[in-house]
C-alpha cells in the first residue's frame, strides 16, 4: 500500500512573538489613567489595522473624583470600548445614547465624522468606584473613511462565550471566532478581538488566519504566547503563521487573562493628527476644517 503523504504547507504553523513592549501609564481625556503598548514609542507606531490600544485603568475612584473623555471628534476610524469594571455614559452627534456597564462592548464607527463624550455615570461620580476596560482603534481602508457613521452595542450578556473542554480556559469572543463560538459583532473587515482567561495548565490552540497582523495583549498574571513568556502589560507582536498558541504553565503562580487582536492589513497611508486618521495631509487639513464649521456635529 502507498503512503499518504502530507503537504507541508498543510501543517499549521504557529505564530511566534516578533517584539514584546511594554505599555506605558498616561493620563488622557480629562485625567483618567490608561496603560498604552500601542502606539509605542521606539517601536510599532501601528499594527496594521490597529492604531491604538488603551487599558483604562484599573484605577479606583473616590466619590466626586471619576473622569472621562468630554466632547471629542474623530473621523475616518473606529473606536472600540470593552468595559471590565466601572460604569460610563456615551452621547454623540449621530443621536446615540447608552449607559456601558461591565462586559458590555460598543463598536463605534466614525467614519466621515462624529464627536462623542464617554464620562462616568452619574452613580459612579457620586459614589466612586473602580474602573477598568479597554478602548481599541481599528483603522478604516480608504474607502470607507467617509463612510456613515454606525454604533453598535452589545451588552455584556450578549456577548458570545466559550470554555475549554477541560474547563482551564475560558474566552469572550467579541470579533471573530473561538472554540466554535461566532461573534455577534458585524465588523467592516475581517477583525478578530478576543477575551481569554487562563488558569494554571491551559493550553489553546487557537486559528488566526495567515492573512491577518497578530498580536496579543496580556494585562493580568503572565502567559506563554507561541511558547515564549509575555508578562503583565507587556504587548506580543506576533510574526506569520496561522495559528497562536496560549498557555499558562501547570505550576504558574496563578491565571491570566490577556487580549487576542487579528485583522487583515489594509497597507496603505496612514496619516494621523490627534482624533483623525486618514491618507493624506489634505484629507486631515479637510477633516479639521470640517469639524470647525460644525459639519461632524
Amino acid at each position: 500500500m502507498e503512503a499518504v503523504r502530507v503537504s507541508a504547507t498543510a501543517m499549521p504553523q504557529v505564530r511566534s512573538v516578533n517584539q514584546r513592549i511594554p505599555a506605558r501609564r498616561l493620563r488622557e481625556g480629562a485625567g483618567f489613567v490608561v496603560h498604552r503598548p500601542l502606539p509605542a514609542p521606539g517601536g510599532p507606531a501601528h499594527v496594521d489595522p490597529f492604531l491604538l490600544i488603551d487599558e483604562m485603568g484599573p484605577v479606583e475612584y473616590a466619590p466626586g473624583e471619576a473622569v472621562g473623555a468630554p466632547d471629542h471628534p474623530h473621523r475616518g476610524v473606529e473606536t472600540v470600548t470593552y468595559l471590565l469594571e466601572g460604569e460610563f455614559e456615551h452621547r454623540d452627534s449621530a443621536g446615540h445614547r447608552s449607559r456601558l456597564r461591565p462586559g458590555d462592548v460598543q463598536w463605534m464607527t466614525a467614519g466621515r465624522g462624529v464627536v462623542h463624550a464617554e464620562l462616568p455615570s452619574a452613580a459612579l461620580l457620586a459614589n466612586g468606584g473602580r474602573v477598568h476596560g479597554f478602548q481599541i482603534w481599528v483603522n478604516l481602508p480608504a474607502r470607507l473613511k467617509m463612510t456613515a457613521p454606525r454604533y453598535q452595542e452589545v451588552p455584556g450578556r450578549a456577548i458570545p462565550r466559550a470554555r475549554s473542554d477541560d474547563g482551564l480556559a475560558t474566552v469572550h469572543v467579541i470579533a471573530g471566532t473561538a472554540l466554535g463560538v461566532a461573534a455577534r459583532i458585524d465588523t467592516h473587515t475581517p477583525i478578530v478581538y478576543q477575551h481569554w482567561a487562563l488558569r494554571p495548565g491551559a493550553s489553546v490552540h487557537q486559528p488566526v488566519p495567515a492573512d491577518h497582523n497578530a498580536l496579543v495583549y496580556v494585562f493580568r498574571g503572565q502567559a506563554r504566547v507561541g511558547g515564549q513568556p509575555v508578562a503583565a502589560r507587556e504587548m506580543a507582536v506576533l510574526g506569520p503563521g496561522d495559528a497562536v498558541t496560549l498557555a499558562v504553565p501547570p505550576g504558574a503562580d496563578g491565571a491570566a487573562e490577556l487580549l487576542l487582536l487579528a485583522g487583515v492589513p489594509h497597507n496603505e497611508p496612514i496619516v494621523q493628527r490627534g482624533p483623525f486618521v486618514m491618507n493624506s495631509e489634505a484629507e486631515i487639513a479637510a477633516a479639521y476644517a470640517d469639524f470647525a464649521a460644525g459639519r461632524l456635529g
